[in-house]
């Protein structure tokens, strides 16, 4: 049967993250977590759904993906289907053609699992190797040690030093208050715990948000901050500490996130905070 793509409703945003959630294991790199979705929600239900792609058959969904912008598509195929020929030649012509409306005329990039057959495709449809990413992994089948600081669970009296942190850690984030609470009002938050870690003054000095996708399968880092006048003092190994240690509360099989590569400094935090560097992935650059 032929392999359809669509743009799911918001209504339908849900059971995406659910699908995305069952793809999920602790043996595999993956380029999609239902936790880049929750973080995405911080847009709205309908900004979101607008930015989902899922290409199904027969009513099943084989692939999922999101426009983490809009030149940039994240993709994640199911297991089993990481090498259908078929779903890899209908997502790599929705990925090239701009009449398909996925990605625009340009440059553009793709994330897709290694190993897939589209990344092929798109190679040979005149793709090339993009940027670096690093991927790190800790398992939670030990105790996790203490961070050391005062971390707090975020609620409503804590969002404007939340959303505070993050504005100060990342150059350009549009991420008001707003905007967390639609994030933390939508159903993948459920599984998700934000978190506050201050000094010994007080002071909110960095911020995590962790995402699970269930028991016995990898929990998210998405995102984690330090606040620029805090920086160096190791709040970035604290508040990875703390992560781990909410994921590991809420069943998380192993704590695992992305980062680029030339982001050496974030690198070495994660890896500080007991992450293991996993073998790097590629994504696929069309230059025009």
């Amino acid at each position: 049967m032929t392999v359809t793509t669509s743009t799911p409703l918001v209504h339908e945003l849900d059971s995406v993250a659910g699908v995305l959630a069952e793809w999920q294991h602790g043996d595999r790199a993956v380029q999609l977590h239902p936790g880049d979705i929750g973080w995405f929600r911080r847009f709205g239900a309908r900004r979101t759904a607008q930015a989902v792609r899922t290409w199904s058959r027969a009513g099943e969904v084989l692939a999922v993906g999101l426009l983490d912008g809009p030149d940039v598509l994240r993709l994640e195929i199911a297991p089993e289907a990481l090498h259908d020929e078929e779903l890899a030649r209908q997502v790599a012509r929705d990925a090239t053609a701009p009449e398909c409306g996925v990605l625009p005329e340009g440059e553009a990039y793709v994330a897709a699992p290694p190993g897939a057959l589209v990344g092929d495709l798109l190679m040979r449809r005149g793709w090339e190797g993009g940027d670096m990413w690093t991927p790190l992994r800790r398992e939670l089948d030990e105790p996790v040690p203490d961070p050391g600081v005062h971390v707090e669970v975020v609620g409503p009296e804590q969002v404007p030093e939340r959303t505070a942190v993050q504005r100060s850690a990342f150059t350009g984030s549009t991420f008001t208050d707003d905007r967390w609470h639609a994030m933390a009002e939508a159903a993948p938050y459920a599984a998700a715990r934000c978190l506050l870690a201050r000094n010994d003054r007080g002071e909110p000095v960095a911020a995590v948000t962790v995402w699970s996708a269930g028991a016995g399968r990898p929990g998210l880092i998405e995102p984690m901050g330090v606040h620029a006048d805090h920086r160096g003092l190791g709040h970035g190994r604290a508040i990875v500490l703390a992560a781990a240690r909410a994921l590991q509360e809420l069943g998380s099989s192993s704590v695992v996130v992305d980062t680029p590569s030339s982001n050496t400094a974030a690198v070495v935090t994660y890896e500080s905070a007991g992450l293991q560097r996993l073998p790097e992935l590629q994504d696929l650059r069309r230059t025009a």
